[in-house]
């Protein structure tokens, strides 16, 4: 451990790694939007500006529950139809639509900086496409990129010629650091005056809190979208021909080990990948939140197709 204790010193002072995000969204990205919001347009026909409800009670026009009469009510929203029945004063509670904003949270950790960066491009391509079906559908969109050392954002904004300032954003937020999804997580829903949806892109790489992270945005009222962006060679590292006596450092930290990795050592090493990825798989849609794994070799536009078809972001 000495070894790896110098070693580990000495990459303590690393910078992160710079991504080149200058030519992300050029004229053929999108001429790919303009096609992806004409067949989502269709995949969502008939959706009106407003048409996702909020949690909260109030003024609307739909029943939603009674509570206890206080004094102050107005009396016009006492049900006396229960009155006469069981003696009970109670209000009839009616829920408001409203138009919720779309949230797009970014993780831009140093794992997902890897080989170029090709994880956070896909993840940022991704965020970009449903940003500009959003908009043009008439959402409010907002945006944050989030890491341990990362929490950059920009408020809701409505209509399609503002995603030249989403495009903005995304290439020229600040990028680095090590993953925390909880810390991320909790941020947004402290910034958050009104509970959306929020879909969440990121490796989920954090073991302590990717699901923790998830989970506090449920229960402050968000409609939460999970999009595990993954890199096929991280998942399963068996057939790269890597082999023999190798020291793995950790991208994120200053941890290193010195391992012979063998082919029965990876194979292992994918299939407890696989268990983690399922794992909180089975954990977010246990709890009614879209899971979605995005493999950075599958066309980031089929991928956006795929969620309209599953429904759990635009309706």
């Amino acid at each position: 451990m000495a070894l790896g204790q110098r070693i580990g010193r000495g990459r303590r002072q690393q910078k992160t790694k710079q991504v080149d995000r200058s030519d992300l969204f050029d004229e053929e990205f999108l001429r790919q939007l303009e096609l992806l919001q004409v067949i989502a347009r269709r995949l969502i026909r008939g959706r009106q500006r407003a048409e996702r409800k909020t949690r909260k009670v109030g003024s609307g026009l739909e029943f939603a529950d009674h509570r206890e009469y206080s004094p102050g009510d107005d009396i016009r929203n006492v049900d006396w139809g229960v009155y006469a029945r069981l003696g009970q004063t109670l209000v009839r509670l009616f829920e408001e639509d409203e138009d919720l904003p779309l949230r797009l949270v970014v993780d831009v950790s140093d794992s997902m900086l890897t080989k170029d960066g090709q994880k956070l491009i896909y993840a940022q391509k991704i965020a970009a496409a449903l940003a500009y079906v959003g908009l043009a559908g008439l959402d409010r969109v907002g945006l944050t990129a989030f890491s341990a050392k990362v929490h950059e954002t920009i408020p809701a904004i409505r209509g399609k010629g503002r995603i030249f300032r989403v495009f903005e954003f995304l290439k020229n937020t600040q990028i680095g650091g090590p993953t925390d999804i909880y810390g991320g997580c909790k941020r947004v829903a402290a910034q958050s005056s009104q509970p959306g949806v929020t879909v969440v892109l990121s490796d989920f790489y954090d073991l302590e809190g990717a699901f923790d992270g998830l989970n506090m945005l449920r229960f402050r009222k968000h409609e939460v979208v999970a999009i595990q962006v993954l890199d096929p060679i991280e998942a399963n590292p068996v057939d790269t021909g890597l082999r023999g006596d190798v020291t793995l450092v950790d991208v994120e930290g200053d941890d290193t080990r010195d391992v012979t990795l063998s082919a029965s050592l990876l194979e292992s090493y994918a299939e407890a990948h696989e268990r983690f990825c399922t794992h909180l798989a089975n954990k977010c849609r246990s709890r009614g939140m879209p899971f979605f794994s995005a493999s950075i070799d599958e066309p980031f536009d089929d991928l956006v197709l795929r969620i309209f078809r599953l429904g759990g972001v635009l309706r």
